[in-house]
C-alpha cells in the first residue's frame, strides 16, 4: 500500500508536468512557425524594428530603466523561465529522481555525455575560428519541445522513457545554467556582484525569520535581478539562484483532516486555510502557479521574437558553408544521441545503473535524438555567444535545421510499437 501511495505521489505531478509540456510544445511550435512566416513577408522588417524599440519600465528622477523590447524578453521574462526550471531542479534534488544516486546516475551520466560530445564536435568544426565561442549552443535541450514530441507518440513510448528524458533534460539545464554563468557572462563588476549577494542574504534572512509574504520576495528578487544585470553575470542566473533557494519542503506538517463547523470563527478558518496551504512546499506551489505562464507565454514569446529569420537564398547558402551552422547541426543531430547512447552504455556496463523497465537501446537512441531539439535554450545561448549579426543568423539557421532534423529522427526511431524494446 505504501509503495502504491509513493508511486501515485510521484506519478500525478509527473503526468501534470508532461501534459503541460506537451501542450506548451504545440504553442511553442505555432509561435515559431508564425515568426518564420512573418519574417519572410513584407512586414518582417517592421517586426524587427518593433523588437528593437525602447521601453522604459521605471523612471525615478535621473534614473531610468530602459531597454529594447527584445532585451526585456530575453533578459527579463526569461528570468522567470529559469526560475521555474530551478524550482523543478530543487524539487527533484529534494524529493525526486535526483535524490538517490542509484536512480539518478543513468540520466545524469547520459546528460553529461549528451552535452560534452556535441560541444566537442562543434569545436572540431570551429577551432581557431571566430565561431569557437559558440561551443555551448549545441549542448542545450529544449524541454518543452522534446517532451512534447515524446508525449505525442503516446503508447508507442514506454512510460519509464518519459521520466528518463525529463530527468535528463533537467540535468542538461543544470549544465547549461553553469555554462551561461561561467562562460557567457560579461566583464564582472565586483561592486554590483557584492550587492547581489547581500540581497540574496536578505532573502535568506527573510526565510529564517519566517517571512512568507510573497510580494516582499518579488520586490527583493527584482533587486537581485537588477544587481546581476549590472554585475556582468547574466541576469537569468538570478532566477536560478532564487529558485534553488525556494523551500521544497512543507512549512507545516501535512494536514490530514480539515473540519470547519458552524461555530468556527474567522480566525480559526484563516488559520486552517493557512495550514492547508503551507502543507504544500512553496516550490511546488510556485511551480504550479508560474509554469503555465512560462509554457504558454514566456517561451512562445521568446521564440516569436528570436526565430524570425528571413530565409533568403543567400542566407541559406551562407549558412550551408558556415562552420557555426554546420557545427551546431552536427552537434545536436549527431552528437546528442551518440553522446547519450555512449554514456548510457557506459553507466550500465559498469553496473552503476540499469535501463528502466521496458526501455531498450532503440528507445535510448530515440530519446537522445529528441534531446537534440535545442531550440529555445540554444537560441538563447547563441544570442549570448555572438555579437556579429551574421554569426547570430548563421547560428539561428543551424539551430532551426538541427531541431527539426533531431525531432524527425527521434520520431522515426520511436514510432515503432512500445512492446518492441530492441
Amino acid at each position: 500500500m505504501n509503495d502504491q501511495r509513493t508511486a501515485a505521489r510521484f506519478a500525478r505531478p509527473l503526468r501534470e508536468f508532461l501534459h503541460l509540456e506537451s501542450a506548451g510544445g504545440v504553442v511553442l511550435l505555432v509561435a515559431t512557425l508564425s515568426s518564420l512566416v512573418i519574417a519572410n513577408t513584407r512586414i518582417g522588417p517592421d517586426m524587427r524594428d518593433l523588437w528593437a524599440s525602447k521601453l522604459t519600465v521605471l523612471s525615478i528622477g535621473s534614473f531610468s530603466l530602459t531597454q529594447s523590447l527584445e532585451h526585456w524578453i530575453n533578459d527579463g521574462l526569461m528570468v522567470v523561465f529559469f526560475f521555474v526550471v530551478a524550482l523543478e531542479i530543487k524539487r527533484e534534488l529534494v524529493d525526486g529522481e535526483l535524490q538517490q544516486w542509484r536512480t539518478a546516475s543513468l540520466p545524469v551520466v547520459a546528460a553529461i555525455g549528451g552535452t560534452a560530445l556535441p560541444a566537442l564536435l562543434y569545436v572540431a568544426f570551429n577551432a581557431g575560428g571566430p565561431g569557437a565561442i559558440g561551443w555551448g549552443i549545441p549542448m542545450a535541450t529544449d524541454i518543452a519541445f522534446a517532451v512534447g514530441v515524446l508525449a505525442l507518440l503516446g503508447p508507442r513510448v514506454p512510460p519509464a522513457l518519459k521520466l528518463f528524458l525529463l530527468t535528463l533534460a533537467i540535468v542538461d539545464d543544470i549544465i547549461a545554467i553553469a555554462v551561461i554563468a561561467f562562460f557567457y557572462s560579461g566583464n564582472l563588476s565586483l561592486g554590483w556582484l557584492a550587492v547581489a549577494f547581500v540581497l540574496l542574504g536578505v532573502v535568506l534572512g527573510m526565510r529564517l525569520l519566517g517571512i512568507w509574504y510573497v510580494p516582499a520576495y518579488v520586490v527583493v528578487g527584482s533587486l537581485v535581478w537588477y544587481a546581476f544585470l549590472e554585475s556582468g553575470v547574466h541576469a537569468t542566473i538570478a532566477g536560478v539562484i532564487l529558485g534553488l533557494m525556494t523551500p521544497a519542503k512543507p512549512l507545516s506538517p501535512q494536514t490530514t483532516e480539515v473540519s470547519v463547523g458552524e461555530s468556527s470563527s474567522w480566525g480559526t478558518i484563516r488559520t486552517t486555510l493557512f495550514e492547508v496551504k503551507e502543507s504544500l512546499p512553496v516550490a511546488e506551489r510556485l511551480q504550479h502557479l508560474i509554469h503555465p505562464w512560462t509554457a504558454f507565454i514566456v517561451l512562445p514569446l521568446f521564440a516569436f521574437v528570436n526565430a524570425g529569420i528571413p530565409l533568403s537564398r543567400s542566407l541559406l547558402g551562407e549558412a550551408a558553408a558556415s562552420p557555426i551552422a554546420i557545427g551546431i547541426i552536427v552537434g545536436l543531430v549527431v552528437g546528442k544521441p551518440l553522446g547519450i547512447l555512449l554514456a548510457t552504455w557506459l553507466v550500465t556496463r559498469t553496473g552503476l545503473s540499469v535501463l528502466p523497465a521496458g526501455v531498450g537501446w532503440r528507445h535510448v537512441l530515440g530519446a537522445g535524438a529528441l534531446a537534440g531539439i535545442g531550440f529555445t535554450v540554444s537560441l538563447f545561448v547563441a544570442g549570448l555567444a555572438f555579437t556579429d549579426p551574421t554569426d547570430i543568423e548563421n547560428a539561428k539557421v543551424g539551430v532551426l535545421i538541427a531541431s527539426f532534423a533531431a525531432a524527425s529522427l527521434g520520431v522515426a526511431l520511436l514510432r515503432q510499437p512500445a512492446n518492441d524494446s530492441s
